[in-house]
């Protein structure tokens, strides 16, 4: 069972930065493919980036060259660091743990973009 607890979140303005964080418990955290997703209103959970235990990343397009994501296995913890914020980033941003057929989710943190 893995526990995931996102953070972070909260008000910005257009242009603004902002950096996601989500804490896991667990002592195999390392092997884990990890991701975040949002859920803006109105609209279907999407992919937004992933990291495998090895740290290679993937992104949607509409997020490459403004967030990044990372990982830090030895405080059991993966990021998303938000910049050039733009207001159809809007969303709950969801932690995601995957390792073969497991999936696990956080409960998600709000993000607004707006002025």
């Amino acid at each position: 069972q893995v526990q995931l607890v996102e953070s972070g979140g909260g008000l910005v303005q257009p242009g603004g930065s902002l950096r996601l964080s989500c804490a896991a418990s667990g002592s195999i955290f390392s092997i884990y493919l990890m991701g975040w997703y949002r859920q803006a209103p109105g609209k279907q959970r999407e992919l937004v980036a992933t990291i495998t235990s090895g740290g290679t990343t993937n992104y949607v397009d509409s997020v490459k060259g403004r967030f990044t994501i990372s990982r830090d296995n030895a405080k059991n913890t993966v990021y998303l660091q938000m910049n050039s914020l733009k207001p159809e980033d809007t969303a709950v941003y969801y932690c995601r743990a995957a390792l073969v057929n497991l999936v696990y989710w956080g409960q998600g943190t709000q993000v607004t973009v707006s002025s």
